[in-house]
């Protein structure tokens, strides 16, 4: 990560005076730019309409865990082209070797800060699974970095932390089998951040969860004074989010979304009618039960993952072995019937995302083929 952090700290402030050498098209998504330095390097871009040289502009390097820069790129376009943000997704990054990943930063990075004019203290990273892991590595080790969106994965060994640098807008599906590490991210984390959970599985988010992830980084630039105050772009925003905060039925929701405004606007706007409303919410009693449920609910997920890993590693143990195999088919059958029935119900929705992360993961946990094969039958379709 030291490799990443010179280039993307010193190469966009160093080399911002290079920038408009080459004439890049504006308004379109670029599928493959080459980079200058090494041919062998390229990404896609997206440079605003009203891109200008004569001043810095916002700039996001996002990461997709199988190198689809275009896909990454196009899911901020029209964000980026509305509050003026340069894009570029490595083509190249991609899981695997970290050293793949590192190189592809490098160039890339440097490429972008010497074509463009770009604010150093409005480059933000985002990612999607694996390339959430790289970009929020890149951040651990950048204290220059101002913001993170965080796609289905979140820091690179797995685990929450307190406090870090930088904002994190984070998203996960409801059938993502990493919804659990989001859930723990936004449960540990106190330094500024919002989880943002949408139907779905471990994918990018929505188009229009993906434009609030960039609405969400200007409020926090305005609040780090990043950038200057738009007490207008903060009036709307504010009402997008009352618009969907009315919307909201779930007491756990609404208690969740509470929070998130009344931390997001806290010095942009009057919210004081949302704090007051919050504050009553969190002494009922339904609302109290409310929150239980949820958080009986993600320790009853933890406990089961734990049971079936545990079971797993009693297949390596011969006199073990067919009770656990036994065990395990009874209940991967019980997950299947959960996750079979009709409607959308949260209890479907986490036997779905179980399976998922059980049957994605199990041939780097366990080499018995009998179990695996077992396991094709279980697997969910889709994403």
């Amino acid at each position: 990560m030291r490799i990443i952090r010179t280039v993307i700290v010193v190469t966009v402030v160093l080399c911002a005076q290079l920038a408009g050498a080459q004439s890049i098209e504006r308004g379109v998504v670029l599928e493959r730019v080459v980079c200058a330095g090494d041919a062998s390097q390229s990404y896609a871009l997206y440079v605003p309409s009203g891109y200008s040289a004569d001043r810095p502009w916002s700039v996001i390097f996002a990461f997709h865990p199988a190198a689809r820069g275009p896909q990454m790129v196009e899911k901020f376009r029209a964000a980026a082209e509305q509050y003026g943000y340069i894009v570029a997704a490595s083509n190249n990054s991609r899981n695997g070797p970290h050293e793949v990943s590192a190189a592809a930063a490098q160039a890339m990075s440097g490429d972008v800060a010497r074509r463009f004019n770009i604010d150093p203290k409005r480059v933000y990273l985002a990612g999607m699974s694996g390339g959430a892991r790289v970009a929020t590595g890149i951040a651990l080790a950048n204290p220059s970095i101002a913001g993170v969106i965080a796609s289905s994965a979140g820091f690179p060994d797995s685990q929450p932390r307190p406090r870090v640098a930088f904002a994190i807008f984070a998203t996960a599906g409801t059938e993502d089998f990493n919804y659990l590490e989001m859930r723990a991210l936004d449960q540990h984390l106190l330094s500024p951040h919002f989880l943002a959970v949408f139907r779905g599985g471990h994918m990018l988010p929505p188009d229009d969860v993906a434009f609030d992830a960039v609405e969400w980084l200007e409020l926090q630039a305005m609040r780090s004074e990043r950038r200057s105050r738009d007490e207008g772009l903060a009036a709307r925003i504010l009402e997008k989010r009352r618009t969907r905060l009315a919307a909201a039925t779930d007491l756990a929701e609404t208690v969740y979304l509470l929070q998130a405004l009344v931390e997001d606007f806290k010095g942009l706007a009057d919210v004081s009618g949302e704090t007051r409303r919050l504050e009553e919410l969190t002494h009922r009693s339904d609302v109290k039960k409310a929150l239980k449920r949820e958080r009986e609910a993600d320790e009853a997920e933890q406990r089961t993952l734990k049971e079936i890993y545990t079971l797993e590693s009693q297949l390596l143990s011969d006199g073990a072995r067919d009770t656990a195999l036994m065990s395990l088919r009874d209940r991967l059958t019980r997950l299947s019937r959960k996750a079979s029935v009709a409607g959308d119900t949260p209890e479907r929705s986490q036997a779905r995302r179980m399976l998922r992360l059980i049957t994605a993961g199990a041939a780097e946990r366990i080499p018995d083929q009998q179990y695996l094969g077992m396991l094709q039958q279980f697997r969910v379709e889709g994403r």
